[in-house]
């Protein structure tokens, strides 16, 4: 074989191995969750996949893949005053898909810088139209808020907020410790109403019973009866009778209280 044959045959074969590599390359596995759009010299032509795909390169390019994917974005408002001017830090978390690849591509340049920057904008906007009660009692409601006004500035991208939620609210310390001392004073306030109520509802209850024992005299020795018993099983007490009528006990009349008293009051008259 002569020399140039065999240079023509190096030049074949490397060309050819070149075209090999060139139509290789131009395969592509897109995931199930991944669109790949296609632009043929710089001008939009369509999305491929999911799967393997192939196009021609240096003709066709995929600029990237978009993921069709529900994402998550982080964001917090740092110092951001609310309505009532109190300096308030909030986090908050964002859901969000691409519904509109064609959109998302062609409509802003990086979509999801744009999306983490409007949330962000929004979040601050939002924390300076509310009070800070209003931000503590109804999350729920400002974070649907939240939601409905970043949607509307992603709209346009072909993206659209799946939901938002108020993750945390960071207060500064004396105002925390003003609002720790409010609930306390609450709390004690609460706690003396009470108490006033069970007195005013307790004493109502004891001239009930008084009136009863006026009425029934056999009701009151029941009830001292109990207390007796009462002071007794708890074991605690020395209980001491005295009788005011001693004789019906088999004393006489000296030793009983009565009796007593009248001594007491005769050794004073002879004193004197």
């Amino acid at each position: 074989m002569e020399i140039g044959q065999i240079a023509i045959y190096s030049i074949i074969s490397i060309v050819a191995f070149i075209i090999f590599i060139w139509i290789v390359s131009g395969f592509k596995i897109i995931k199930e969750w991944e669109k790949a759009p296609l632009l043929k010299f710089g001008r939009y032509k369509g999305l491929k996949g999911p799967g393997l795909i192939w196009y021609l390169r240096g003709i066709y390019t995929v600029p990237m893949k978009i993921s069709t994917r529900v994402l998550t974005y982080t964001f917090r408002s740092e110092q951001s005053l609310t309505k009532d001017n109190v300096s308030i830090s909030v986090d908050a978390i964002i859901y969000y898909k691409v519904v509109d690849p064609e959109k998302a591509l062609l409509q802003v340049e990086e979509y999801l810088v744009a999306t983490n920057w409007a949330a962000q904008s929004t979040l601050r906007e939002v924390m300076g139209k509310v009070e800070l009660n209003e931000l503590l009692s109804e999350r729920d409601k400002i974070a649907i808020h939240l939601q409905e006004i970043i949607d509307s500035k992603t709209e346009l991208w072909g993206i659209k907020v799946t939901s938002v939620e108020v993750r945390d609210v960071t207060l500064p310390q004396n105002l925390i410790d003003v609002m720790a001392r409010q609930a306390e004073a609450e709390r004690e306030r609460q706690a003396r109403v009470t108490l006033a109520t069970a007195e005013a509802q307790a004493s109502f209850k004891m001239v009930e019973a008084a009136d009863e024992y006026l009425k029934n005299e056999r009701a009151m020795e029941l009830r001292w009866m109990n207390l007796l018993y009462e002071a007794a099983v708890t074991g605690k007490s020395t209980i001491i009778m005295v009788p005011a009528n001693l004789p019906v006990a088999g004393f006489t009349d000296v030793l009983t209280v009565k009796g007593i008293q009248k001594l007491v009051d005769e050794t004073k008259s002879e004193n004197k």
